[in-house]
């Protein structure tokens, strides 16, 4: 090769690397949602906005971002843009074939009922206990691509049905604050439930082990009792911090008969700093209850589903459904956002999910509102009528694409890729074309007009 032969191969060599260089650094984001109405409590965010992510973190929040410093930019004008959605009672210890338990068949795996409804985080309400968690963390924990968090049952055998949830002598708090001690940020709570008992024991017990590893407690107050009558659980037994779901079941003195707005017991409750959640289920929700306190002011801290075999095809339908009630009952649309993100992330001690801080995990949900005439169902199958509710159109978890309704993030099949397929590992989950198919250019059709 002659000297400026080589000096000119050289030249382009240089320039090529300088221009790939600079386009790989142009690219500095993996995503990019474009456009849509950002709504993060945390950040006090309610503006049309730009997200960007990067290797599973949100990268920037910004009136306007370049779409050319990502790999991937998905245009979602016109939709809202939230924290991925955090639930924090549903039953998902599946998988051990044992009948009639939330160990076992009364459970659900996570990964089929969470991404659809824009759900990235999912907290087991109490299946398992200190004996059998292990179990259920290799079983469905670490096994699902949803975010799954565990309440240890103060009842060391778990959920299981009343012959272990009224068993005293499994009721042990060293020992189940010790196994939460064990998986810091794994295990978030302490749960008791169920327990139709006279005594007091579950709820002492269950503020021991809360004390030893510095978590909640969520109450399921099972059987009403006048030996341990509401008012006395949440002024004097539960810590400012802990958690009372089912709130608007209306089952265990939670409504004022007189008013049909929240009792006293309710009111010293929330006085105190004990928190307030939904737990919809399949018995813990009523239009009687819900109606006359949310009109009384009596609004919920977190919205959940108590989401389980019997729950999700009955009144309860999903997450989005659930707080499609509270949006029928005058709450709005910000309101319940706030209710399914950043309070049940803080009330789960997990300030760092719930928001769209930058540094935060990019867990998103972009949602639509559908505007119409529906029906909205309560555990006596009563319903009332709304008009509007919302649709999971995208969920993104840990910075990738997971489920995609209306395929928003998709290119049409005879278009050129609007993206690099080489770097579409960097955005989404979902397969790909191969790269430089062609098929488009191979296999020309016309598409018949309208």
């Amino acid at each position: 090769m002659k000297f400026f032969e080589y000096r000119s191969f050289v030249v382009t060599t240089i320039g090529i690397a300088l221009l790939c260089a600079g386009q790989a650094s142009a690219q500095e984001y993996d995503l990019i949602l474009q456009g849509g109405h950002v709504l993060d409590a945390k950040n006090h965010v309610d503006s049309v906005e730009d997200v960007a992510v990067k290797d599973g973190l949100i990268a920037e929040v910004a009136p306007q971002i370049d779409p050319k410093k990502a790999v991937k930019t998905i245009d979602v004008k016109g939709l809202y843009v939230t924290p991925g959605l955090v639930d924090i009672h549903e039953h998902v210890y599946a998988g051990t074939g044992e009948r009639d338990s939330y160990a076992g068949d009364n459970s659900v795996y996570p990964d089929g009922f969470s991404f659809r409804v824009g759900v990235t985080t999912i907290v087991d309400a109490g299946g398992s206990g200190w004996r059998n968690f292990e179990d259920f963390k290799q079983r469905v924990i670490d096994r699902s691509k949803t975010r799954v968090l565990a309440e240890l049952n103060i009842v060391g055998s778990g959920m299981r049905g009343p012959n272990y949830e009224d068993n005293l002598d499994d009721m042990d708090g060293e020992a189940t604050g010790k196994m939460a001690l064990k998986y810091p940020g794994v295990v978030v709570g302490i749960k008791s439930a169920h327990f139709t008992g006279p005594e007091w024991k579950p709820y002492e017990q269950a503020v021991i082990a809360g004390n030893i590893a510095n978590i909640p407690v969520m109450i399921d107050y099972g059987s009403r009792r006048a030996e341990r009558p509401l008012y006395d659980l949440l002024a004097t037994k539960l810590r400012p911090g802990d958690i009372y779901t089912h709130c608007y079941s209306g089952l265990r003195g939670e409504q004022d008969p007189e008013t049909g707005k929240a009792s006293k017991a309710m009111l010293i409750g929330r006085q105190r700093g004990i928190y307030f959640d939904v737990g919809h289920g399949g018995g813990s929700f009523a239009w009687t209850v819900a109606i006359p306190m949310m009109q009384g002011g009596f609004q919920p801290d977190s919205i959940s589903t108590d989401l389980h075999i019997t729950s999700m095809n009955a009144g309860m339908k999903d997450m989005l459904n659930v707080a499609d009630k509270f949006l029928a009952m005058g709450q709005t649309i910000p309101q319940v956002v706030t209710e399914m993100t950043w309070n049940p992330a803080h009330e789960m001690k997990q300030d760092q999910l719930g928001n769209l801080s930058v540094g935060a995990p990019a867990d998103i949900a972009v949602l639509s509102v559908e505007k119409g005439n529906f029906g909205f169902v309560d555990m006596y199958n009563t319903k009332l009528m709304g008009t509007q509710k919302l649709i999971c159109q995208l969920t993104v978890r840990a910075g990738k694409v997971v489920y995609d309704l209306n395929g928003i993030s998709a290119d049409l099949w005879d278009a050129k890729p609007s993206s690099d397929l080489k770097q579409a590992k960097r955005w989404t989950n979902f397969s790909v074309r191969p790269p430089d198919s062609g098929a488009h250019q191979k296999f020309p059709v016309s598409v018949p007009a309208k």
